[in-house]
């Protein structure tokens, strides 16, 4: 079993992308773009934090309100009248206005999200709403201009960089065109039937598009077949940021957009990355394999790193990839039920023993602060990585993800289920391997069977992340028995550290 186990995990490393010290210059072929590997300080770094922020917060009641609120009927339309105006008199552009970010002190935050152990900072450049965050040179609906008056994104960037966190950007104006679509229209029934929104106004076109007499895509996807002044904008708009800010890491919201543009996009990304780290790739692409579902966009494998919205994978993938999860709402929400440290930490757990990343979103307020529950959770999450960092950062997966009888569901979208004691999650270190304990041990000893006598090395010695000196334990046919300590070093999962007895050296333990 020992050896099979080894050739396997040489016959999967070989087979695996591995880092390389100089790479070609990319075009925009398919082709070319495989050539993408995912660098090293992104699978070292494990653990990131987002932040969704822009309007939206003004009102605070959640993603898509820039949509929602000429969608006759919606909660958020419903919200809208209530609280400013019917959308034919007070439009997205006045939420817009509304949004001061007076209080925004961005190394204040940045600091709290790296004492939660984020090892990398991602904000959102601009939404489906077409409102830019940054001085954008080809856009004038951006922060600088209107709302805050601020470079938001030129901010983060300074103090991101400033705390030594890598630093990266999101756009979700793929699908802006068409998402804005509905700002045009009109309601159907009641006082203001027939009566046209603000977005169809001309004067208010470079926030909601102008008119296209006879062709008007209001689907909230990819667009299908958009107008080429629209996808020329795209592009100038998204060279702009990336030439003004620099990332580390870039996300679309979705597949490539736009055929062939979108991939220019993608292969200048790289090949500027490149050319500032001596041709080396040091920066990460992210897209969502939404080719099942979106219209308009595609995705190969391979190109970049894969993000799953809202879920996980229920295996080890080959190359790495990534689960971008809230706290909450997409956006601030006042009074929002809040996920719990124990969830977020688990999650983070059974991700990196699949070889992927968490990056956690965490939206301010409209003034730009944090409330007191999100400051709190990001505090606990922070003394559990000061514990447990060590099987988190820089690991690789072992043979197996884990084991035990919680059975999580792949996929985009899925609410991981509560892991339990009897679940338990592996990464590895060079020969290291380590044990996660997923839930509060009802009794003082532990049983695992993927490390008993039958299935691996004798073990040299077994120790408690956070506590000092080695542990009890008997390694049986059956299983891997461990006596834990009567206080244990944190309140969520606590991760064993198990270094086997090996002479000669076998192959490596650790995989892609």
């Amino acid at each position: 079993m020992k050896k099979c186990m080894i050739t396997c995990f040489i016959a999967f490393t070989v087979m695996a992308c591995t880092q390389q010290t100089k790479q070609e210059t990319f075009d925009s072929s398919w082709k070319s773009l495989e050539q993408y590997r995912c660098p090293d300080w992104y699978r070292d770094a494990k653990f990131g934090i987002y932040s969704h922020w822009n309007a939206y917060s003004v009102p605070a009641q959640g993603d898509w309100y820039a949509r929602n609120m000429y969608i006759e009927g919606s909660k958020h339309y419903n919200y809208h009248v209530e609280h400013y105006g019917h959308p034919s008199k007070v439009g997205y552009r006045d939420i817009i206005e509304m949004w001061k970010a007076e209080n925004f002190n961005p190394d204040r935050i940045i600091a709290l999200y790296k004492e939660a152990g984020a090892k990398y900072f991602v904000a959102v450049a601009a939404h489906h709403d077409n409102f830019d965050l940054w001085d954008s040179r080809h856009h004038e609906w951006n922060a600088v201009n209107h709302g805050p008056h601020q470079n938001i994104i030129g901010k983060w960037e300074a103090a991101a960089r400033k705390a030594g966190l890598r630093w990266g950007v999101t756009s979700h104006i793929e699908r802006s065109w068409n998402w804005m679509q509905v700002s045009h229209g009109a309601d159907r029934e009641g006082e203001f039937a027939g009566i046209p929104y603000d977005g169809a106004n001309p004067e208010y076109a470079g926030l909601y598009f102008r008119e296209y007499p006879g062709y008007r895509d209001t689907h909230f996807q990819y667009p299908v077949n958009p107008p080429q002044d629209v996808i020329e904008d795209y592009f100038v708009r998204i060279k702009d940021l990336l030439d003004q800010h620099r990332p580390d890491f870039f996300y679309m919201d979705g597949g490539v957009p736009f055929g062939e543009t979108g991939r220019r996009i993608i292969s200048y990304y790289y090949n500027e990355n490149m050319r500032r780290h001596n041709g080396k790739l040091e920066g990460v692409m992210c897209l969502k394999n939404y080719a099942d579902g979106y219209h308009g966009d595609d995705l190969r494998d391979g190109i970049a790193t894969e993000n799953v919205e809202n879920g996980q994978l229920d295996r080890i993938n080959g190359l790495p990839w990534q689960t971008d999860e809230s706290v909450a709402d997409w956006f601030y929400v006042k009074d929002a039920e809040y996920k719990t440290p124990n969830y977020i930490i688990d999650k983070l757990v059974d991700i990196v023993s699949k070889n992927g990343n968490l990056m956690l979103n965490v939206p301010p307020r409209p003034d730009g602060t944090l409330d007191d529950e999100a400051i709190a959770l990001l505090k606990e999450i922070g003394r559990w990585i000061s514990v447990n960092g060590e099987g988190i950062y820089g690991t690789r997966p072992y043979s197996v993800f884990g084991e035990g009888p919680t059975q999580i569901s792949g996929g985009y979208f899925r609410k991981m289920p509560e892991l339990t004691a009897q679940d338990f999650r592996f990464t590895t270190k060079g020969d290291t391997v380590y044990a996660f304990i997923c839930g509060a041990p009802e009794n003082d000893t532990v049983a695992m069977r993927t490390f008993s006598a039958k299935r691996y090395h004798e073990i040299l010695s077994i120790s408690l992340l956070g506590v000092e000196g080695n542990l009890p334990f008997e390694q049986k046919d059956n299983a891997l028995h461990v006596s834990l300590p009567a206080v244990l070093p944190c309140d969520h999962a606590v991760c064993l550290k198990i270094i086997p007895k090996l002479n000669p050296v076998p192959a490596p333990l650790s995989g892609y």
